[in-house]
């Protein structure tokens, strides 16, 4: 099965970092879940969310041309949520290694909408700022070199 954007894969997990969990994919290339993808809530450490040697199903998100493959665990959990929006407590796995985007409960339909918003909005706006800065910065010639006198 070759890896292309948009499928869905199941993998391994082969390393866990502070910025996210390494996974092996098939064909033996290795992947990353960045963990700003590993769920829909604010994720502080990933080994809330996974642990090595677990297997997960992961969404590829791109594929850069250095080989570099970048993956996603909550953009699987966005379609369930959409299908259906209660809570039931359905019979499939909920065990250690069941990961589900409302793991222990802590939000609720509404709250999970906000924080997604939330969430992207900060991610916009921080590259938004970062890439002006660049740009006036080089405008300027850089920090402070404006003040010639």
């Amino acid at each position: 099965m070759s890896i292309e954007v948009g499928s869905v894969v199941e993998g391994v997990v082969t390393g866990i970092t502070n910025f996210g969990a390494f996974v092996e994919l098939p064909e033996g290339k290795t992947g990353l879940v960045h963990i700003s993808e590993v769920a829909d809530d604010y994720v502080k450490d990933v080994h809330d969310y996974l642990q090595e040697q677990e297997k997960i199903k992961v969404k590829v998100l791109s594929v850069d041309e250095r080989g570099k493959v970048a993956l996603s665990i909550k953009r699987l959990q966005e379609q369930p949520e959409n299908r259906d929006h209660s809570r039931s407590s359905a019979p499939h796995g909920h065990g250690p290694n069941h990961h589900d985007f409302h793991r222990g409960g802590r939000r609720g339909g509404y709250n999970a909408a906000f924080e997604d918003k939330l969430s992207r909005f900060l991610k916009d706006s921080d590259a938004r700022l970062t890439d002006l800065r660049r740009k006036t910065d080089s405008k300027r010639g850089g920090r402070g070199s404006r003040h010639s006198n």
